[in-house]
């Protein structure tokens, strides 16, 4: 109303990261709660907490700002970097509204609706979780930190009769039926974020209303293609289909002279139309370089965004999604430019060169594995260089597996030979400090972690994290730990411990 944006923090993120974007945005005032001031980084924003705002507030209406446009920023979203620091993507309102118009058409949303809201206000999908139903006159239901953190807690939350959509990672959908969802017959299920596998897709096609998957990098504002999933056969659209473009969006599949491919030939997906976002802040040569003059449209001065994921048209008209054509990876939902990972490790006085990769550690699940040249042999680097990326990166950017090597296989062009790293050191931080649990319970709790986090054994004095634990992980082990013992821990005990 005001015609200002919204930058999302999460005071989860480390301060000097936090601290990075409100010095790089700029923004003119921090809205927070009181319990969270005294966390957050020292700056020259004026500070207001919500509390305070709301008993201060004016109860008479505030008139609108009548010179907005459609074309006003909505709001800033940072994500990975591939130069070591991460970069601020501008979406505008117009971007936003038609993805909502869209979404409100197919799937489809009405009053009697309520989305289960999961999803932290850091990451732009948030924005469908909680404007899609407000301005269609359904409801936000709002999930609690510590009932996400809970399978059992989530998935009484789902059953509880006024859910009616929710969107999540396959993963998370995977967690979910893992511990123990019979499904929800009112509930339509969108999946993004990650590949859907055929086998999620029929696991759940029998436990939710509808399934749809979806699609969409943050620049075109959130999901710019959906595709009904039906139930898998030799004559059905598979699951590796996201579908066809939203309302006001177009999708061209390009080869490197950015001429369309043919029908089953990979390319680039470059997308065009209203939901592109303005551009990444601050950067206006990696803005040229990834929004580019769109050559099939009439408007003048129309772009269009290289994603950098490959495709291809299928016979039937719908997109085959590929992979990437760089090193951006997408593990458990969240996009990472492992670039970024190995420019902060490289800060490391210890470091001499680092290369990081996304490798599958399970069938369907990848992690990220850091592998580092070092002029040192201390049995304390890799605990170093944790605590080293997490004053920078969340957690889910720091690796789960490392390997420590002398010098890098290299290809014949000189070139590191990522194909040829040697699988990690996955344990390679506790040789020398592994204790044997002791009682029933301690064994009992080591077996349920070694199961979970998929490794041999676990010691007494073994770290969660530092084994390869992450937040679904988490809300596994509680699951299994509650189920064993009837116990009612949280997630939050997993991490407070």
């Amino acid at each position: 109303k005001a015609g200002g944006a919204y930058l999302p923090l999460d005071p989860t993120h480390p301060q000097d990261r936090l601290a990075y974007m409100l010095d790089d945005a700029s923004p003119t005032l921090l809205l927070t709660q009181e319990r969270l001031i005294h966390d957050l980084p020292q700056s020259r924003i004026v500070v207001i907490a919500i509390e305070t705002a709301l008993s201060q507030a004016p109860m008479d209406p505030v008139e609108g700002n009548p010179d907005l446009t459609s074309g006003n920023l909505a709001y800033v979203i940072y994500t990975s970097g591939s130069t070591g620091a991460p970069k601020a993507v501008m979406v505008e309102h117009e971007g936003v509204v038609n993805l909502l118009d869209s979404m409100a058409e197919a799937p489809g949303i009405s009053p009697a609706d309520g989305i289960l809201a999961v999803t932290t206000l850091s990451f732009d999908i948030a924005a469908l979780e909680i404007f899609l139903p407000l301005l269609n006159g359904a409801k936000v239901v709002l999930a609690k930190r510590e009932a996400i953190q809970d399978a059992r807690q989530l998935i009484q939350r789902m059953d509880s009769g006024d859910v009616t959509l929710m969107q999540a990672t396959p993963a998370l959908w995977q967690l979910l039926i893992d511990a123990g969802w019979k499904g929800s017959p009112q509930v339509t299920v969108l999946c993004g974020g990650e590949a859907l596998t055929a086998d999620l897709a029929d696991k759940l096609k029998s436990r939710a209303r509808a399934i749809w998957n979806v699609y969409g990098p943050t620049e075109t504002t959130i999901w710019s293609c959906r595709h009904p999933v039906m139930a898998s056969s030799p004559t059905s659209c598979p699951v590796e289909s996201i579908g066809q473009p939203i309302g006001n969006t177009s999708i061209y599949i390009l080869d490197a002279s950015l001429r369309p491919v043919p029908i089953g030939v990979a390319g680039e997906i470059h997308i065009a139309g209203v939901g592109l976002a303005r551009g990444y802040m601050k950067r206006p040569a990696l803005t040229a370089e990834r929004f580019i003059a769109d050559p099939f449209s009439a408007i003048p001065g129309a772009r269009m965004y290289k994603t950098g994921d490959l495709g291809r048209w299928r016979a039937d008209g719908m997109i085959a999604f590929l992979g990437r054509n760089d090193r951006q990876v997408k593990i458990r939902g969240f996009r990472i430019e492992t670039g970024e990972v190995e420019a902060c490790l490289r800060r490391h006085a210890a470091v001499k060169d680092a290369v990081v990769l996304a490798l599958e550690s399970t069938p369907g699940e990848r992690q990220l594995v850091a592998y580092v040249l070092t002029n040192t042999d201390s049995e304390s680097l890799i605990p170093e260089l944790k605590d080293s990326l997490r004053e920078w990166l969340p957690e889910y950017m720091v690796p789960s597996a490392w390997s420590v090597l002398d010098q890098w296989p290299l290809t014949a062009s000189g070139k590191v030979d990522r194909k040829a790293l040697p699988a990690p050191e996955s344990r390679a931080h506790q040789k020398n400090n592994f204790v044997v649990p002791r009682t029933e319970l301690e064994r009992t709790l080591a077996d349920i972690w070694a199961q979970v986090l998929r490794v041999d054994a676990v010691g007494l004095h073994d770290n969660f994290f530092e084994l390869g634990g992450h937040s679904l992980l988490v809300i596994r082990a509680v699951f299994r730990i509650n189920a064993a013992l009837s116990t009612k821990l949280t997630g939050a005990d997993i991490y407070k411990s």
